[in-house]
């Protein structure tokens, strides 16, 4: 086992405290017997200080115990998850610095109460075995966290683009055209843009762009992809490039994940891409006149995607950066849901869920979402118009989604198309904003009588819709029941409780 410099302080350290509390010292009375400061001792014992040499001699004669038992990585049982811990991958890329705490904190947990720890880490270590996670999702997860924390919106990237498209003088004006992208990538930071040697690789056609590092860095870009999404890709590695940003990914899409730093950048290289092409001030002032109609109007919708040269994606994920913030909405979710055409297996590759409500997740051990939401029911029309049609223009809807368990409900827009690299696989794309007081005051179309209104839950296992209340139930109730049993057994034991108390 590796430990570093770190790790090999904090171990020292919990195994002195433990060898010093066998033996019934305190760590005063330690103090006195090893002749060593009780606040040296102390900065051991919480692995911020590893003595030297000639110390370690005079605690382990104090301790009764050798130098090599001392300095030895070799601990007992109770210490093996302490000592498990500090080479998790896990405690290593786990960004814990941005919620407030350090590794040591995490270890200061451990080192207090090891048994009681040793099975709280059994016990995540068997819940992420049976749902299948990895130190990817737990980093996924706190991007996530990361994104809720900042409302999605990172005022340092949006002036880093506004500047980066000033100091260039161009337009800001949309659309961005994507020729300047390549010519500054190309120019100013000696890209070889390759266009062609991805299609020789069947096995490699899934990744939009393969990033090889170099003296000139080469960027080969999939043929199939739509204009628009080569733009963002360019704009993603003058992202990358701006921001002096060093750890990344080498695919487009996750093929491994080392780091959080890696996820982080990646993020925010995209992020910046997205504000390139995608001006804050335009899309608020955008927004701000097509909130102001009485009217849900899906085609104007579009067409002010168009005006910004968007993939649906691109222009969904760059209002759920904008809108929370710039409109004061930020009880929000975004989907994104895959489906093979005609299929009806539908799956969660996207989401970020800013609102306080359950809405359908990417855990879950084969639970089917609620066939009512919008993004499934525009994906099932979109296989059905495809058999007859290949059109590519995307499926645009709006549904006012009422929460059965809770009455919250949320006004939801979604896009659906199909994918420019997956034949025969649809995308829907959705975004919901909580219809709250500031909601009705800011989207005069809240109440559109003609969007439709549908309660809705977050999959069949979990709701309590009969077949008759429900057409669209494609699985029973199984959770829902047991929960309900759960909750009878409780109350019957509460009132049996409380009538033998009365006797």
């Amino acid at each position: 086992m590796n430990l570093s410099g770190d790790d090999l302080r904090l171990l020292f350290g919990v195994k002195l405290k433990q060898l010093r509390q066998e033996k019934g010292y305190t760590l005063k009375e330690f103090s006195g017997k090893a002749g060593l400061s009780l606040s040296y001792l102390s900065e051991i014992e919480k692995g911020k200080k590893y003595p030297k040499p000639d110390k370690i001699i005079e605690i382990a004669k104090a301790m009764g115990t050798s130098f090599d038992e001392l300095v030895s990585t070799k601990v007992n049982d109770e210490l093996d998850p302490v000592k498990a811990l500090l080479n998790s991958p896990l405690l290593k890329e786990f960004p814990f610095q941005i919620f407030g705490i350090a590794p040591r904190d995490i270890f200061d947990l451990m080192a207090h109460a090891p048994q009681e720890a040793g099975a709280l880490l059994r016990t995540f270590g068997e819940i992420g075995k049976t749902y299948d996670m990895r130190v990817e999702h737990f980093l996924f997860a706190a991007l996530r966290s990361y994104q809720k924390m900042h409302q999605n919106y990172f005022e340092e990237l949006e002036n880093a683009a506004a500047r980066f498209i000033a100091e260039h003088r161009w337009k800001t004006a949309p659309p961005l055209p994507a020729h300047q992208i390549k010519a500054a990538l190309t120019n100013e930071y000696k890209y070889a843009i390759d266009e062609t040697t991805l299609a020789r690789y069947p096995e490699l056609q899934g990744f939009r762009s393969i990033w090889i590092d170099g003296e000139r860095p080469r960027l080969l870009l999939n043929p199939k992809l739509l204009p628009a999404q080569k733009a963002f890709i360019l704009g993603r590695e003058i992202g990358y490039c701006y921001l002096k940003l060093k750890e990344r990914a080498v695919t487009s899409s996750w093929l491994q994940v080392s780091s959080f730093e890696q996820v982080l950048n990646n993020y925010k290289a995209s992020y910046f891409s997205g504000a390139l092409f995608i001006n804050r001030e335009f899309l608020q002032k955008d927004l701000a006149g097509f909130f102001r109609n009485e009217k849900w109007d899906g085609e104007k919708f579009l067409a002010l995607m168009r005006r910004y040269e968007a993939t649906p994606e691109m222009f969904l994920y760059r209002l759920s950066q904008l809108v929370p913030k710039l409109f004061d909405l930020p009880e929000m979710f975004y989907l994104r849901f895959n489906n093979e055409a005609g299929a009806d297996i539908y799956r969660l590759t996207k989401e970020l869920n800013m609102s306080r409500m359950l809405v359908p997740h990417g855990i879950g051990l084969n639970e089917h979402y609620c066939r009512r939401w919008l993004s499934i029911e525009l994906l099932k029309k979109l296989a059905k118009i495809q058999k007859q049609s290949k059109s590519k223009t995307p499926l645009v809807g709006a549904q006012r989604s009422r929460f059965i368990e809770s009455d919250a409900e949320f006004f939801v827009m979604t896009l659906a198309r199909s994918l420019a690299l997956t034949e025969g696989t649809n995308s829907s794309i959705s975004l919901g904003f909580l219809i709250d007081d500031t909601f009705k005051q800011t989207v005069r179309f809240w109440d559109d009588p003609a969007v439709p209104r549908v309660d809705v839950n977050e999959t069949c296992e979990r709701c309590g819709l009969s077949r008759a209340q429900c057409r669209d139930r494609v699985a029973p109730p199984a959770i829902y029941r047991k929960q309900q049993e759960q909750k009878t057994r409780e109350e019957i034991l509460q009132q049996l409780v409380q009538e033998m108390k009365q006797k």
